[in-house]
């Protein structure tokens, strides 16, 4: 019986931050890529218009950082065999101070997004600061970079109201994540000194983690 899998990259990430990624046999992997949001768009339709996408019934979700947000928004609206969250959250409380302040003072809405446009500050922000000496070697994952799109993704993530955890959410994070620190975190599964960026490079890991527990 073949298994169908679904992966979400993170803010601004095409599909390619998966390229390192080996399934098991058996199990297929789909790619999904961003789509333009609407103005104002919630999460909640957001998520609704992606699942069209989906073609498989009860398939496995997987999604990193932002991506992770989306694959547990799309977890309520179609039916999983499992959601897998690898550098993300599982509820707002786990967000870091700074995204808490942001959601408190307003002040993600200042952020000048023009500061975006240049790839060094684009790969920080997204990957994390210690990513930002890579420059070239990291530009290829980061195509999404639209005013728009960037815009709603940051105000997306600061304002995502999710409260609770979903049930049986498997949670995969770097210990030395500086996007998400782990202080904020619960329940999750560490890739010990792993930064925000473990989908590329603890790849063997993960595929290791794939090959006994995707089942």
């Amino acid at each position: 019986m073949e298994i169908h899998v679904y992966f979400m990259p993170g803010m601004s990430a095409n599909s390619l931050i998966f390229e390192k990624i080996k399934l098991p046999d058996g199990f297929i992997s789909h790619f999904l890529e961003w789509i333009p949001p609407e103005k104002g768009e919630k999460i909640t339709n957001y998520a609704k218009r992606l699942s069209k996408l989906i073609d498989h019934e009860n398939p496995i979700l997987i999604g990193v950082s932002f991506g992770g947000l989306i694959v547990q928004e799309l977890s309520k609206i179609i039916k999983t065999r499992k959601v897998i969250i690898i550098s993300s959250i599982k509820t707002n409380k786990e967000a870091s101070v700074s995204m808490k302040f942001a959601k408190k003072t307003k002040s993600y809405k200042y952020l000048p997004v023009s500061w975006l446009d240049d790839f060094g500050n684009l790969i920080a922000f997204v990957f994390g600061p210690r990513i930002k000496r890579k420059v070239d070697l990291y530009k290829k994952y980061l195509s999404v970079r639209d005013k728009n799109y960037l815009e709603w993704s940051i105000s997306t993530i600061v304002n995502w109201k999710q409260e609770e955890p979903i049930k049986n959410v498997i949670h995969i994070h770097g210990t030395r994540d500086l996007i998400f620190p782990v202080i904020n975190l619960k329940n999750y599964i560490p890739v010990e000194k792993g930064d925000h960026a473990i989908i590329l490079k603890r790849a063997d890991w993960l595929n290791k983690f794939f090959e006994k527990n995707l089942i």
